[in-house]
């Protein structure tokens, strides 16, 4: 693996897009670290549903949680996570968030091995989020082209 070149972003700095209102500020992607890793700032706004229960065939995802608290659910399991608090999903596992709290949410998110970061700067494109209600049937197809399987509403 090689690594083209050193990154150095300063806060808010990195491309950003938004996904169901969802914010994300992409730090490192596939091109930087040789395909190893994504990593983004996630900045969930209150009473966020974030996306849906969803499974990833081909990445770990892991966050990090900055400021507030995410609701997590994770196979059977759900959990609230405040700062300072570690959450991993698994591959092949349902999983979702959502800030339910009246406070803004931030968190890294890694993604491995790269890719999923792509499927979310597609989707940002077609459901930022905001007034329009997003094409469903666009972001689900999305999605599967990049392994992962919506799994609820």
């Amino acid at each position: 693996m090689t690594i083209a070149e050193i990154i150095l972003l300063g806060p808010g700095e990195g491309n950003t897009g938004s996904v169901l209102g969802d914010q994300y500020t992409f730090k490192a992607v596939s091109k930087d670290t040789g395909g190893a890793y994504a990593l983004w700032e996630l900045a969930a706004p209150p009473l966020a549903d974030g996306p849906p229960p969803h499974i990833h065939e081909r990445e770990d995802e892991a966050f990090y949680i900055l400021e507030g608290e995410l609701s997590f659910q994770i196979g059977e399991r759900t959990a609230i996570a405040s700062a300072g608090t570690f959450v991993f999903a698994p591959r092949g596992i349902v999983h979702k968030f959502s800030n339910p709290s009246s406070k803004p949410v931030k968190a890294l998110v890694i993604a491995s091995p790269a890719g999923f970061e792509k499927a979310l700067e597609e989707m940002a494109q077609i459901a930022p989020g905001g007034d329009q209600p997003p094409d469903l049937q666009k972001l689900i197809a999305i999605a599967d082209r990049f392994g992962v399987k919506i799994v609820g509403p």
